[in-house]
């Protein structure tokens, strides 16, 4: 079902300089690389499909059991960023979006500065501008699912990573978002250090590193990332204290997102758009049915998902 008038209205924001139509995007590693939510509703009534995120070669991510769940609807994933590599994502992938009518974020990963540098550098087309159909390339620092070095959970590792990217980036004019990881101590001073390394916003939060033992056959401990839920009041906090000491960055809003009430208390606490993620594996709807009841929660309330941002921070 298309979005009425008054939906239109009262959900579009802007995040940065860039205007989306909806305040509510999908999260990486949720909806895969290309169009496979198409069948559940129109992707073009979406603020964005943001991609699973993508190395500048093919990779496999991890082996064995890769997702499991938790309580509350919770979920734990070790899927390790599988993908098809930036430049099979732009010739397989991406057509498919851009037919739906998909506004189009890239995630990009590497496991040295230099592999992030090359995957923001394969999202250029041949004229130095980002490839045509991507509005934005968030720069994921935070997946807890890879062995070796987390360049996230250190101020000097995430400006690295990011200025990396950005360097690559910078005179394309996309902009660049930052995904952080809420496994640290002071997120504000990884915030820093990726908006002073050339990030131009923040995408709070990535999954939590968590554990589940089976106690009944003695199954080997599966670690990974907890989303659901149980990250949302996580997402929450360190939106609001991202948004209290940078007043003026973009903030995107991810973890726990339900609901249309789940996405207003994102926005109040400082973000500036959503996104659902874990949601859209127990519902593909998910996306379209929050941004629903976002849209009607914001009309009984007179507002809009613009005005909503930052509304908890007096």
């Amino acid at each position: 079902m298309r979005r009425t008038v008054v939906e239109r209205q009262v959900l579009e924001t802007r995040v940065g300089g860039l205007r989306l139509r909806s305040a509510v995007m999908t999260a990486s590693g949720t909806s895969g690389h290309g169009a496979e939510l198409a069948a559940y509703g129109p992707l073009a009534d979406l603020g964005a499909v943001v991609v699973k995120s993508l190395a500048a070669h093919p990779w496999p991510g991890n082996d064995g059991m890769r997702v499991h769940g938790a309580a509350g609807g919770s979920m734990l994933n070790r899927v390790g960023l599988q993908g098809p590599g930036v430049a099979a994502w732009r010739a397989r992938d991406l057509p498919g979006l851009l037919a739906h009518g998909a506004t189009v974020v890239a995630s990009v990963w590497g496991g040295t500065a230099a592999e992030f540098a090359a995957a923001a550098a394969a999202l250029l087309a041949s004229g130095g501008e980002v490839t045509p159909g991507v509005v934005a390339v968030e720069v994921n620092v935070s997946c807890p699912n890879l062995s070796g070095h987390l360049f996230g959970h250190s101020p000097g590792g995430t400006a690295e990573a990011v200025g990396a990217a950005a360097g690559v980036l910078g005179r394309s004019g996309v902009p660049v978002w930052a995904k952080l990881s809420p496994a640290v101590p002071d997120i504000c001073a990884i915030a820093a250090a990726a908006l002073e390394a050339g990030a131009s916003g923040l995408t709070l939060v990535n999954t939590m590193p968590a554990m589940w033992v089976d106690v009944d056959d003695g199954r080997a401990p599966f670690a990974g990332g907890l989303s659901g839920p149980a990250l949302h009041p996580i997402a929450v906090r360190a939106v609001h204290d991202c948004r209290r000491a940078f007043p003026d960055a973009p903030i995107v809003g991810v973890g726990g997102v339900a609901s249309g009430t789940d996405a207003a208390e994102l926005l109040m606490a400082g973000a500036n758009a959503v996104q659902v993620g874990t949601a859209t594996f127990a519902d593909p709807r998910a996306p379209w049915r929050v941004q629903t009841e976002l849209a009607r929660w914001c009309a009984r309330r007179k507002t809009t998902a613009e005005e909503l941002s930052g509304a908890a921070l007096g």
